[in-house]
């Protein structure tokens, strides 16, 4: 495809996005709430959008896709695990939004500083989200350097793509926080879905004649691809490794679980929940058919994330359709960057700035908060110029690190004997053994790093919570709020 052309597509991409951008901005008020939550006041359709566009990336056209393509159905298995887990956001979700808005907690983090009673906690737990979701943030830049360069045949070079995408995403979380966000988001979510549908519709009927005889020529080419583990790459001690990070996905990723802060009411996160769970399922089989394709369309690739945009260069692609699914493809990665760079903004403003800053005030805090978008798109755009292969993987160890704020979480709404001393010790040495484990290779019996890196975090949080001592008082207060609420509200 012409390079003039994308590059005009997706300038056009950038200034309808900017201006929605400014009209969001320019309906915010001052102070941090209003920045990194829209002031608690989303919909219930936007919440179910923003909250699709950033947990649906890059990850899913390109990573889960090359996964289809080199794993099979065990792949659809692997992201169906991940749907599954929202039932942690319908169980969980009406906790974070009651205690949020009774707290005024702005960060997840923030919020088990509080509930631990300790600073140290909210700063740490804080500093570990940024060292575990950089890498995950570079995967989304990574995704549209690679699907830029592939589909314009190396006329974009891949650091200009990734410029291009970090560029966008500081410009419109600069412009108005979440409200810019999540605005921008609801656009490219309705971006993805709409595309995503259309071109494995038009694939399927184009290149094989119909979804029957896309299965036809699978079991008739490719029947391992077909049945349960498939042809090699999904073994149980892979499916797992790889699973377990991903199910407690929700609420162990920050940008995640932030989401759950923002809805005016608990019947919009209701909406929220079943508006996200329709997105999730429809792009999910979406991503596993467009990696069947391209099995069988282009069976010899050396790289599996080089699907998508290989897939997009055949001749039964239109150079139409092929731009709007870069444009659906870079609209999921550019939502997810900029929910994560807004994140870890706030968490540093609240988390790590208030808590050893003796002259603070929300002025200052918002202010750190913004310096921290560029510097951290800065670092993730470093991170992306290595270009580590494989996606999906990358993503879910990320997930492995962030794995260990999973005990902690669950311990603050449901036990009253949890110390801070212990989420400080499940959380640093959690994390260094997902670390350790995932840069070194390491397999103990074969499981992978999240399986480690969790048995550690609950381990040391139940272990170390018996020989320390708790905040009860904090604890009565707080699961007392939340057990009168739920009950008078009728929530389980």
């Amino acid at each position: 495809m012409n390079a003039s052309t994308i590059y005009l597509a997706l300038f056009l991409y950038f200034v309808v996005g900017s201006i929605v951008a400014r009209r969001a901005g320019s309906k915010i008020g001052g102070g941090v709430n209003e920045f990194f939550l829209a002031g608690r006041s989303l919909s219930g359709i936007v919440s179910a959008l923003t909250y699709s566009a950033t947990t649906y990336s890059a990850f899913m056209l390109v990573g889960l896709a090359g996964f289809t393509y080199i794993g099979g159905v065990g792949a659809l298995g692997f992201e169906l695990i991940y749907l599954s887990g929202l039932i942690l956001v319908a169980f969980f979700g009406p906790r974070f939004w009651l205690v949020g808005k009774k707290y005024n907690y702005l960060t997840p983090t923030e919020m088990l500083g509080d509930r631990y009673q300790s600073k140290a906690v909210a700063a740490v737990s804080a500093v570990a989200a940024v060292i575990f979701l950089i890498p995950y943030s570079a995967v989304q830049l990574i995704g549209i350097g690679a699907l830029l360069e592939g589909i314009s045949g190396g006329a974009i070079p891949y650091l200009a793509g990734v410029g291009i995408a970090a560029f966008v995403a500081v410009y419109w979380t600069w412009t108005g926080g979440l409200k810019a966000v999540a605005w921008t988001d609801s656009l490219q979510a309705a971006v993805m879905l709409t595309v995503a549908v259309l071109s494995v519709i038009f694939i399927a009927y184009r290149g094989f004649g119909g979804f029957g005889g896309m299965f036809a020529q699978l079991e008739t080419q490719y029947p391992a691809w077909l049945s349960v583990p498939g042809p090699g790459f999904f073994s149980i001690n892979t499916f797992v490794g790889l699973t377990l990070p991903w199910f407690f996905f929700s609420l162990s990723n920050p940008q995640v679980s932030q989401r759950l802060f923002v809805p005016r009411s608990l019947g919009q996160m209701r909406i929220m929940v079943m508006g996200f769970l329709v997105f999730g399922f429809i792009y999910t089989l979406v991503s596993i058919l467009w990696g069947f394709s391209a099995r069988l369309l282009i069976p010899d690739l050396a790289v599996a994330d080089s699907a998508t945009p290989a897939l997009l260069g055949l001749s039964i692609v239109p150079a139409s359709l092929a731009l709007l699914v870069m444009l659906g493809i870079s609209a999921a990665a550019v939502s997810t960057v900029n929910s994560i760079i807004l994140t870890l903004s706030s968490m540093i403003c609240r988390d790590v700035f208030k808590n050893v800053s003796a002259g603070s005030t929300e002025d200052k805090e918002l202010l750190v908060g913004k310096i921290f978008v560029p510097l951290f798109t800065a670092v993730i755009v470093a991170f992306a110029t290595l270009r580590l292969d494989l996606i999906a993987a990358l993503s879910v160890a990320s997930s492995a690190g962030l794995l260990v704020m999973v005990p902690a979480l669950i311990g603050s709404f449901f036990w009253k004997r949890g110390t801070a001393a212990a989420v400080l010790s499940s959380v640093i040495v959690g994390g260094l053994v997902a670390t350790i484990f995932q840069y070194s290779g390491l397999r103990p019996l074969g499981y992978w790093p999240g399986v480690w890196s969790g048995l550690v975090a609950v381990v040391l949080f139940i272990g170390v919570s018996y020989f320390t001592k708790a905040p009860v008082e904090k604890a009565d207060e707080f699961l007392g709020y939340l057990r009168d609420e739920l009950g008078r509200r009728k929530v389980i």
